[in-house]
């Protein structure tokens, strides 16, 4: 039943009741509810006429109850940007937004159409294994699949495990039809990524424990392959544009727009926007602290242009950064929900790190022994661009061929599957590698001088109930010139980021102990324990000097009597006799007599008699002459 209201006549009611609707002083039915003053009359015809006026609303947005009107209301209340300028512009117009809006309203997915088609027949095989003949009548695209194909790993048997394929090519000798049959449930299956290299002789399975991380994964991954093959100035050119996505800006009290921001490429995300970059144009400061003197943002996600199947979040990513440092917003960025108000308070924090020997740092990168990829965007030094340029190098070299995620040093290609077939197992091979990882984590060092920025996030639903017609009217209005809504809640994104203090922090690396902390604490610790001083040091020190004295003179000592030995030993024969000593002194061409000897006899033979002992030498102290004073002295000595 479809009942008709004129809106002439509702408008008529909201200007001039007629007399049976009209609030009276009398009971109206029930004795015990009474009428209030005049006051209470007139809140309750404004009731009354705020909620009719609301009706009126929604039937003025209706569809209307032709094609003609429902076609027209379509195009004027779409999200999307083209519809509505076939009804808005003249007929030049009409007909090129006409062929626009078909043939380039989202650019991107025609690059994607044979992966969605394959994405949704993969999809059609998991949930709904028996309805598997709708998808073997649809003609897909096999080469994306025969790469790397997602396989079901059947461990009800964990003695004999099965590979099943999705499509029926099995590697166990089932037939198609045998391979429908025989696909399990998720509790008996797991899901894998097949990954093959040398014509496919060998392969090997990264497992997944979900299979919506197994098709993410999956998807992701082809699109790399696919992303790879096109120029990058036409992805940027199938990229949201600025004046498209950002609405409305203001940086303290002045007005900004998408002319303020720098765009750069980011193959996760498009074209990203940053502003006060400080590369070209003047770096602007900042007043005060405070939501006032911050940056305001009004953003359009474009939430219709979504890939289903690369991206499952709505919302911003964004990031605080450096000055003239490149931003890693995929692995330091936070979201901003769509529909709501996001205010980002901001603390600043200085990091001075010492460097060598205490913590490894550089300054500008200068002496590590990587090659900065990154260096064509003339960003400073930090340590995510050294582990990318690091793993990219390394794939260079593994697999002949760069990864799409990052950039490419010059004469190199990035990989797919057309130039490179094998790429997908090297790259995930080398993703896996625990010794690629640390290696490059040992190469690359933290900067020593750092900036971290402490955020304070709160976020309010945005517009609310009462003001989003007229703050979507004039979004509208301002984005496309259209006098209908042509925004939605889910869609629109609003940022207010500021200082919440207008300084900073300092935070300096200092060395736990030096050469002064050293000696204080052995002082501490040596008074506490043996209830010593200085001058105890200073003993205990001379007591070490008299110790290495001591040493010293006892090896001299030591040296002496082994030299002394030695020169004993010299002597093999027995000494000789006092007739020899005496020959030897008088005539020096003597020369004794050496009899042989048996090694088994003592010094003087049985045979041999013993020599005869010679008349000792003269006491010669006793002929030399004494002074005349000692002998006398001595004889006096004696009478005495």
């Amino acid at each position: 039943m479809l009942l008709h209201i004129n809106p002439a006549y509702l408008f008529k009611l909201l200007h001039g009741f007629p007399p049976w609707i009209m609030p009276t002083d009398g009971n109206l039915g029930d004795k015990n509810v009474q009428m209030g003053k005049p006051g209470h009359r007139e809140g309750a015809t404004m009731h009354v006429k705020k909620y009719l006026l609301k009706c009126l609303h929604r039937l003025q947005k209706g569809p209307g109850y032709t094609y003609k009107e429902l076609l027209v209301w379509y195009c004027d209340n779409t999200n999307t940007h083209g519809p509505k300028r076939i009804i808005c512009e003249g007929p030049k117009k009409k007909a090129v937004w006409f062929l626009l809006t078909l043939l380039f309203y989202s650019k991107v997915k025609h690059l994607l159409k044979d992966l969605d088609e394959l994405m949704e027949a993969v999809l059609e095989r998991i949930l709904a294994p028996e309805l598997s003949h709708a998808s073997a009548t649809r003609t897909l695209n096999s080469s994306i699949w025969n790469h790397t194909p997602l396989v079901l790993i059947d461990e009800r048997n964990p003695h004999h495990p099965m590979v099943l394929d999705l499509f029926g090519d099995n590697h166990n000798g089932l037939t198609n039809s045998s391979a429908s049959e025989k696909i399990c449930n998720a509790h008996g299956c797991k899901m894998a990524m097949r990954l093959c290299s040398l014509n496919g002789t060998q392969c090997t399975f990264r497992n997944f424990t979900s299979a919506t991380q197994a098709v993410t994964e999956w998807y992701s991954l082809q699109a790399t392959n696919i992303f790879a093959q096109v120029p990058q100035q036409e992805l940027v050119e199938m990229s949201y544009p600025g004046e498209q996505m950002i609405l409305a800006c203001l940086f303290g009290a002045e007005p900004c727009n998408y002319r303020n921001f720098t765009s750069i490429f980011y193959p996760h995300y498009g074209n990203c926007y940053i502003f006060n970059w400080g590369m070209t144009e003047k770096a602007l400061p900042s007043a005060n602290p405070g939501p006032e003197f911050g940056l305001k943002l009004i953003l359009d996600i474009g939430q219709e242009d979504y890939v289903p199947f690369l991206a499952s979040t709505a919302g911003v990513r964004l990031m605080l950064h450096e000055q003239r440092s490149y931003p890693f917003i995929r692995d330091e960025g936070i979201y901003a929900m769509s529909g709501t108000e996001t205010s980002i308070g901001v603390l600043v924090d200085k990091l001075q790190r010492m460097g060598e020997p205490y913590s490894p740092c550089t300054v500008n990168g200068s002496e590590v022994p990587v090659q900065n990829f990154y260096s064509d965007y003339n960003t400073t030094y930090s340590i995510q661009a050294c582990l990318r340029s690091c793993f990219q190098d390394h794939m260079i070299h593994s697999c002949k061929c760069g990864h799409y995620l990052y950039p490419l040093p010059r004469g190199e290609k990035y990989c797919n599957n057309r130039d490179f077939p094998d790429w997908a197992h090297c790259y995930s091979d080398l993703q896996m590698s625990v010794a690629q990882r640390e290696t490059c984590i040992g190469m690359c060092k933290e900067s020593c001088n750092d900036t971290q920025y402490k955020m304070t996030i709160s976020m309010a639903d945005w517009p609310s109930e009462a003001s989003e017609d007229w703050i979507f009217h004039v979004l509208s209005q301002e984005r496309d010139q259209s006098t209908n809504i042509t925004l939605s809640r889910k869609g629109i994104v609003k940022l207010n980021i500021y200082f919440q203090e207008f300084n900073y922090r300092t935070i300096e690396e200092s060395a736990a102990n030096n050469l002064v902390w050293l000696l204080s604490n052995l002082g501490g610790q040596f008074g506490f324990w043996m209830g010593g001083s200085v001058l105890c040091l200073i003993e205990f020190g001379e007591i070490i000097i008299d110790f290495v004295w001591i040493t010293i003179i006892k090896l001299v000592a030591l040296a002496k009597s082994l030299r002394q030995r030695r020169a004993q030993a010299s002597y093999s024969g027995p000494p000789p006799t006092v007739a020899e000593l005496v020959e030897a002194h008088i005539n020096f061409g003597y020369q004794p007599d050496t009899a042989p000897r048996s090694p088994n006899t003592g010094p003087y033979p049985s045979e041999q008699a013993l020599p005869i002992p010679g008349t000792p030498p003269p006491n010669y102290d006793s002929l030399r002459l004494q002074p005349l004073d000692v002998i006398e002295s001595d004889s006096e000595g004696d009478a005495i």
